[in-house]
């Protein structure tokens, strides 16, 4: 019953690259690329206001890693074809003929959205929104079910709050990554140091 309801949906969603194709290069550009715009976002928020912001880049980066390693496990133990596999689609990228379940994008993106709006609400929404555009256009261009990008939202929205929670309660995780944080400040000081007397000369 669910499976049907999934495809039902899916059918539905991606009936629109037919139908309103016009914004098939807005679907593409977030299912293949947007995907950059967090990463890009991760290395602004680390040099950018660095003392409020790289303990949050930490915890996003900390929190990704364990939503996408639950997704190689859950991926592994309860495989499921991609939807161009199974059917004919509308498929509108390139993809490997790998587990559907759960939605790496989705995952990824919503893991790093929440955990920032956890530390920055108003950034937060613009994120969430932009999350959520990709987890859409994974079902739009044929490559996931509605069930899988859920999923993934479901995976990063857990973790990046399970993470938060854990760091919030754990001193010795904290102080273990403020003295990361703090070893590569000394880096990048000594470094930016020597840059500018290479500069002076």
């Amino acid at each position: 019953m669910l499976s049907h309801l999934d495809y039902g949906i899916f059918q539905t969603i991606n009936h629109f690259a037919i139908s309103e194709r016009f914004l098939n290069p807005l679907m593409i550009f977030l299912s293949e690329k947007a995907e950059y715009l967090f990463f890009a976002g991760i290395i602004l928020y680390w040099f950018y206001h660095k003392s409020q912001n790289r303990k949050m880049v930490t915890e996003a980066i900390l929190a990704a890693c364990i939503a996408l390693a639950l997704n190689v496990l859950i991926g592994h133990f309860f495989y499921r074809d991609r939807p161009f596999v199974a059917h004919h689609v509308n498929w509108l990228i390139p993809h490997a003929k790998n587990a559907s379940f759960p939605s790496d994008h989705a995952t990824a993106a919503f893991v790093i959205a929440v955990s920032i709006w956890i530390w920055k609400k108003r950034d937060g929404w613009l994120w969430i929104l932009l999350a959520g555009g990709i987890a859409l256009s994974r079902v739009w261009t044929g490559v996931h079910y509605p069930l899988d990008v859920v999923g993934g939202m479901v995976i990063g929205t857990g973790v990046a709050f399970a993470t938060h929670s854990l760091l919030l309660r754990s001193t010795k995780i904290n102080r273990f990554i403020d003295f990361l944080i703090e070893f590569y400040e000394k880096i990048e000081s000594n470094l930016w140091k020597k840059t500018q007397l290479s500069r002076k000369r």
